[in-house]
């Protein structure tokens, strides 16, 4: 039997458990799946724990860069962003698996990428993640981030995009909320911008009305603000569960030393969602 866990700063309300759990039984595998919780100043020193207590293990907010230094190496995204959620112990190798549940989203609500433009707003890690995904995919991806420094760091080290400090208001295929505005303490907002000309307000119906899909990461809620208006204004729309449940998957397809199939795992997302 697999001792998995998930680690972040506050996992206590985490779908992890249930997801890997139930991914996992479908795939002929067992396992024990704990959350672990851990204030920010005490990761480094309840870090080294983490590898003798579980075969692997999911990192999330605050700790996908915070635990690089305990591993020996990195593969695949997880080298690319400087991000890691998926430990597997033995090895102390570590792989980031949220780009590709970001793709198989997309792929899977029928959001064709290549040739399209998109707007992707935050270049924190997600950011990052859905960024690269986009431009590999062939969209001319612009990225929006407040933060000057950050958004000029992700470009000298990803490139492929346009770095925005300003949002147009212009038509683009595809706008991705990657902020986490919307969520817990921040339900019933969307993002604020500085728009063309140094206006900072809200993203609304001013530039939604402009896209053809809306995506936000986020998952709870079903609808965030950002995906409300869009449906408004009669916008496709993409939440960010599938997302999460296919990052499980692909990790779990790791631990389990298997092929990631993309009608495998859409079958058992649907099988999950019920």
């Amino acid at each position: 039997m697999l001792k998995l866990a998930v680690v972040g700063k506050d996992v206590s309300q985490s779908q992890s458990p249930s997801m890997h759990t139930y991914i996992l039984r479908n795939l002929g595998a067992k396992c024990s799946y704990e959350t672990v919780s851990v204030p920010p100043a005490q990761f480094t020193e309840r870090a080294e724990e983490l590898f003798s207590r579980f075969d692997a293990f999911n990192v999330t907010i605050p700790f996908k860069g915070e635990i690089i230094p305990f591993l020996k190496r990195t593969e695949g995204d997880a080298r690319v962003f400087g991000a890691v959620n998926t430990v597997v112990s033995a090895p102390r190798t570590g792989y980031n698996t949220d780009g590709e549940g970001f793709s198989l989203m997309l792929k899977n609500a029928g959001v064709e990428i290549a040739g399209k433009t998109a707007l992707v707003l935050g270049a924190g890690g997600a950011g990052r993640s859905c960024c690269k995904k986009l431009a590999d995919g062939g969209a001319a991806v612009s990225v929006y981030e407040r933060d000057e420094e950050r958004l000029y760091g992700v470009y000298r080290e990803l490139g492929g995009f346009s770095p925005l400090t300003e949002v147009p208001v212009a038509p683009f295929d595809i706008v991705v909320n990657c902020t986490g505005i919307g969520m817990h303490d921040t339900v019933g907002k969307t993002p604020a911008v500085v728009f063309s000309g140094g206006t900072a307000e809200p993203v609304g119906g001013q530039l939604l009305s402009l896209c053809g899909t809306a995506v936000d990461l986020i998952y709870v809620p079903a609808q965030s603000e950002f995906l409300r208006i869009a449906a408004s204004l009669g916008k496709k729309t993409v939440n960010g569960a599938p997302m999460l449940f296919y990052q499980a998957y692909y990790a779990d397809c790791i631990y389990l030393g298997r092929t990631p199939d993309a009608a495998e795992a859409k079958a058992l997302y649907e099988g999950y969602r019920g």
